[in-house]
């Protein structure tokens, strides 16, 4: 993982990935779990019963399973109240808000929130999305936005592009290409 997209550069902020499908932002997060688990960060992942997320394929990219919460909600609006509930814990290094597959709805008002708990605890705030290209952000809010996609590659492999749209530290300068393993139901 190159230094950009790493959490010691995502501290204190409110960051999204779009893309289009789940493939390429679930594999654009585990890379920041990845990281803090690293760093002896416990993550969160706030999720809506309909999504893909799948605990053993993120096991199966190096993520330990038993410092990963996982917070199963029931409405998008959840997804926020549950994230700043984690956040005040002052226990994680990341909190991840999966509305893949929703359409995401965070008010200001709680991107605030978030932000502002984000930096008091030293945690990143990651918000997956499902974009097409040139839809805007979720918000003011948000601090770096990125769009990630899956470029063609092996059967069971495949690089993804990770590009910044917006970055309000450092300007839109760079972008990241990781070579990743396809699920275990691919291999």
């Amino acid at each position: 993982v190159q230094p950009g997209w790493c959490c010691s550069q995502l501290s204190g902020r409110l960051v999204e990935i779009s893309g289009r499908g789940a493939v390429a932002p679930l594999s654009a997060a585990v890379w920041l779990l990845f990281d803090a688990q690293r760093r002896g960060d416990p993550v969160a992942w706030v999720t809506l019963p309909d999504s893909v997320f799948y605990p053993p394929d993120v096991a199966a990219s190096g993520i330990d399973l038993e410092a990963l919460v996982v917070v199963r909600v029931p409405r998008v609006l959840d997804v926020a109240r549950a994230a700043a509930r984690l956040l005040r814990s002052g226990a994680f290094g990341v909190v991840v808000l999966d509305l893949l597959g929703a359409r995401p709805a965070i008010s200001e008002a709680a991107q605030g929130r978030l932000t502002g708990l984000a930096q008091r605890y030293d945690a990143v705030v990651l918000c997956l999305t499902e974009k097409a290209e040139g839809t805007p952000s979720l918000g003011s809010m948000v601090s770096l936005r990125t769009e990630v996609q899956r470029l063609a590659g092996e059967y069971d492999r495949f690089p993804c592009q990770l590009r910044v749209l917006k970055d309000k530290r450092r300007g839109p300068t760079w972008s990241q290409q990781e070579v990743v393993d396809g699920p275990p139901g691919l291999r």
